[in-house]
């Protein structure tokens, strides 16, 4: 009986630990850097891309190739990361031929890995003619779950 007891006991221990890790990743585990369109109808050179960037020296050239044409990292909320805690979520769009085209992003982390749903949102009616290149950027705590992406249009 008693053996009994102690396996539940550990059972729910263990569970409650599981339940834990997964409710880990909260709002407050996931800071937005910056989220809007580059302007360089496409001369930046980047291609659409869902990418988790682990180290600096990356970090730094997506950082360099969005600021060639037009400085677009001064309105990022942070530039500097430190990738021992956290990892950088970078969404980029391919170039539209209007505006008005948006991303954004819905985390569904579980026990097994960390969906990112990519909501692609298009203009409704009239838009303007300028080309634009649409991107959203987070970083995470870092975490051994592997990160699915996943995408939806709006």
């Amino acid at each position: 009986m008693n053996k009994i007891f102690v396996t539940l006991i550990l059972l729910f221990a263990l569970n409650c630990k599981s339940t834990h890790n997964q409710e880990k990743m909260g709002e407050e585990d996931i800071v937005l850097i910056a989220k809007g369109n580059l302007y360089g109808s496409g001369e930046e050179g980047i291609k659409a891309q869902n990418s988790v960037i682990t180290e600096e020296s990356v970090w730094q050239d997506l950082l360099a190739k969005m600021n060639s044409v037009n400085n677009v990292s001064d309105s990022f909320s942070e530039s500097k990361i430190d990738f021992s805690i956290y990892s950088v979520i970078a969404i980029i769009d391919s170039v539209k031929s209007s505006g008005g085209h948006s991303l954004d992003l819905d985390f569904n982390p579980n026990s097994e890995n960390i969906e990112v749903n990519v909501i692609r949102k298009s203009p409704e009616g009239m838009a303007t003619t300028v080309m634009t290149q649409p991107y959203y950027i987070v970083k995470i705590v870092k975490s051994d779950l592997p990160i699915i992406f996943s995408t939806a249009k709006n």
